[in-house]
């Protein structure tokens, strides 16, 4: 069966309201035949928008978006919120006792997943391997002290926040983020984004391609003091997207699989619904974990104007993806997911080689907030 065409390069379906999309979604083809992303947008509930093309991906190749990872943990934080079994103003401590060390016993669990508990990195600094395990990292940094006192300032947990947040997770339910997200999401809402990719789905995978740096760009990496101290990785490295270690295991924070049609799904599943199903969380779940909890400068990234929910990054001038009350993530190299309450749609875009110097694609940025306006 051929693959339905949307235009001479563009594969997929689209609503019929999403004519200029499609043509200039065709166009971003046409004006780079090394482009290659996947995007999906459901709507109230209603696919409206499934496409690709470029010569890396397919319908359904599974990539490795990065932090678009995130927001698979802030759902189950909030399911686990809604079913009564953890309270976002709790302490930490309650129940994770050793996190109370060096002064992080009044620590709660809203601030500890804003990013909000100095602890982007432990001392000394967490290895790959000890990342990319289910409780070494987590126990090195709870033995860790934070880089600032916590609740005074906030900066990107960019990879921790996964160890941190599937350690407490585990003390609260005894089932690792991996194993909840499991038994609790993905599988009963049919989501095709795994964490941790089983292997008969191996056969879909397609590598995540580096970025390409201008010639002309000679900016520093990272803008702040804490950066080099963060994205330090001490022994062997890891490249998260694409060694079978990293997507094997799934770490909560940076190496889930899937396409941006079970992103899409994963979104609007929790907020909407899909298929005529309710939705998995409750209106007041949705506004507990989607509202914003800080905002401003960002002491690991150095940018000014960064903003948070409970996990979720929340829309600012630089990340518009939506409306005030929307909230999603986006990853390293190019990708997005989010879902806006009060249009209800959910929206998904994935990419094989995104543009420098990376985060959220700026097509798919202005793409979600479009939609948002266009259909609602």
């Amino acid at each position: 069966m051929s693959e339905p065409e949307l235009g001479a390069r563009l594969r997929g379906s689209a609503d019929r309201r999403l004519g200029e999309i499609v043509d200039r979604l065709d166009g971003f083809l046409a004006q780079d035949p090394d482009l290659s992303f996947q995007v999906a947008a459901i709507h109230g509930g209603v696919v409206v928008l499934d496409a690709w093309g470029g010569p890396h991906l397919s319908a359904d190749s599974v990539t490795v978006p990065y932090s678009v990872t995130k927001n698979t943990i802030g759902l189950s934080i909030g399911l686990l919120a809604q079913m009564g079994e953890l309270d976002l103003d709790e302490r930490v401590a309650h129940h994770w006792p050793e996190f109370a060390r060096y002064g992080k016993g009044h620590v709660t669990v809203r601030q500890l997943l804003s990013h909000q508990a100095g602890l982007p990195q432990a001392t000394p600094a967490l290895s790959a391997a000890e990342l990319l395990d289910q409780h070494v990292a987590a126990e090195r940094l709870a033995a860790s002290p934070p880089f600032w006192h916590p609740g005074s300032a906030f900066g990107y947990h960019g990879i921790t926040i996964g160890n941190l947040a599937s350690e407490l997770i585990f003390r609260v339910t005894g089932r690792t983020l991996q194993e909840y997200y499991e038994a609790e999401i993905r599988a009963p809402h049919d989501i095709d984004f795994f964490l941790g990719l089983p292997p008969a789905q191996d056969v879909r995978r397609a590598p995540t391609l580096p970025m390409i740096r201008p010639v002309a760009d000679a900016s520093p990496l990272y803008t702040s003091l804490l950066g080099p101290i963060v994205f330090a990785a001490p022994g062997p490295a890891v490249d998260l997207a694409n060694d079978e270690v990293s997507w094997r295991f799934g770490h909560p924070a940076v190496s889930g699989a899937g396409t941006a049609r079970g992103l899409a799904r994963l979104m609007a599943a929790a907020v909407t619904g899909v298929d005529g199903a309710a939705p998995f969380l409750s209106a007041d779940t949705v506004f507990a974990i989607g509202q914003q909890q800080v905002r401003g400068y960002d002491e690991v990234l150095g940018q000014p104007d960064r903003a948070h929910a409970i996990v979720f990054q929340k829309p600012t001038p630089s990340l518009a993806f939506g409306g005030p009350r929307a909230f999603g993530h986006d990853g390293a190299m190019g990708a997005l997911a989010c879902v806006d309450p009060d249009t209800g749609v959910a929206f998904a875009w994935t990419i094989a080689r995104g543009p420098w110097p990376g985060g959220g694609d700026p097509r798919a940025v202005a793409l979600a907030a479009e939609l948002g306006t266009l259909l609602s």
